[in-house]
């Protein structure tokens, strides 16, 4: 009889292993534990037992009962979760999916280069892990220089460091190229600022190197103005001012207006000047014959000028409603 209840207890746990709807679990419930159900009906056959079985047969049916309880409880609760929320019907037309597009910083940089490539500059690339080489040393950096402060820096372990500039393209690119170079190349850059409305610690800058003969600063301000006239439009306001950078010289920083928080205000876009004659015999390059102008403009306040956005942060929130805008 015992053997019997092993059986019993199987067939009922099977049976209610395919339920998995309120109303088939309604059933099953009363097939096996309501009070005209088999369980009902196994109670009843106490009688039939021999008295010394008794108490073992009593003890496996109350085992039996739990057993079953607990199985139908379980199983109510996983049939509740599996159907919760709306239920979905797969016969009915998929939802359209939107179309993805490109972030206004990409946008931003493609534009860039198509002016710069049309005014005779080819794009190249560098790596944004350094070594201090190509991103201090080569660019004429003294050891003692602050910009070389850790704090100033994302320096990493075993000596390398996320590039603070995109200054490193151009030594690379005169490492193994021969004047005459015209290059621009863009690119992340890191440094740790503080963030608010015009600085991140992750931005983006365009970096353009022009090595030739009779190279001047004449050059330099023609390209700068041509590109920001091709970019903006001729009434685009912009103005150099002197300044000084220990690979470059003369040096100046390039500014130009835009309207922050409702106001126009005048906004450092990057840094410019002559290459200085130490980069250039650093590099086995006489400056004698070549001379050259670099320069390093920062993407996101082009992008921010050209499109009236007020503050950097909202480049990265990822933001898909400010995105869209774009």
């Amino acid at each position: 009889m015992l053997a019997e209840l092993d059986t019993i207890q199987e067939e009922a746990l099977v049976s209610l292993a395919s339920c998995d709807q309120a109303a088939t679990l309604e059933q099953w419930r009363i097939a096996w534990l309501g009070s005209k159900g088999r369980l009902k009906s196994l109670m009843g056959r106490m009688k039939d037992v021999e008295a010394a079985e008794r108490p073992a047969f009593g003890q496996r049916m109350n085992t039996l009962k739990q057993a079953l309880n607990q199985a139908f409880d379980h199983q109510c609760s996983r049939a509740e979760s599996e159907q919760s929320g709306p239920a979905v019907d797969v016969t009915e037309p998929g939802l359209p999916t939107g179309l993805g597009r490109q972030h206004v910083i990409s946008r931003t940089i493609a534009e860039i280069l198509e002016v710069f490539a049309r005014m005779g500059f080819t794009p190249t690339t560098g790596p944004e892990v350094e070594d201090e080489w190509h991103n201090f040393t080569a660019l004429n950096v003294p050891e003692s220089h602050p910009a070389r402060e850790p704090i100033d820096n994302f320096y990493l372990e075993g000596g390398g460091m996320l590039r603070s500039q995109t200054s490193t393209v151009q030594i690379r690119v005169l490492e193994h190229t021969p004047p005459p170079v015209r290059i621009v190349a863009a690119g992340r850059v890191y440094r740790p600022d503080t963030h608010d409305a015009t600085h991140y610690s992750m931005f983006h800058q365009v970096e353009g190197l022009w090595v030739d003969r009779g190279v001047t600063m004449v050059d330099l301000r023609s390209t700068l103005l041509g590109f920001a006239h091709a970019f903006f439009g001729q009434d685009a306001e912009v103005r150099m001012r002197p300044s000084y950078f220990p690979f470059t010289e003369p040096s100046a920083e390039v500014d130009m207006k835009m309207r922050i928080k409702g106001k126009w205000q005048w906004v450092e876009l990057g840094g410019c000047g002559m290459v200085d004659p130490n980069v250039l015999e650093s590099l086995k390059i006489d400056p004698e014959i070549w001379t050259g102008f670099a320069f390093g403009l920062g993407v996101e306040r082009i992008a921010m000028r050209k499109h009236g956005i007020s503050d950097i942060r909202w480049l990265y929130e990822n933001d898909a409603r400010f995105l869209r805008q774009f």
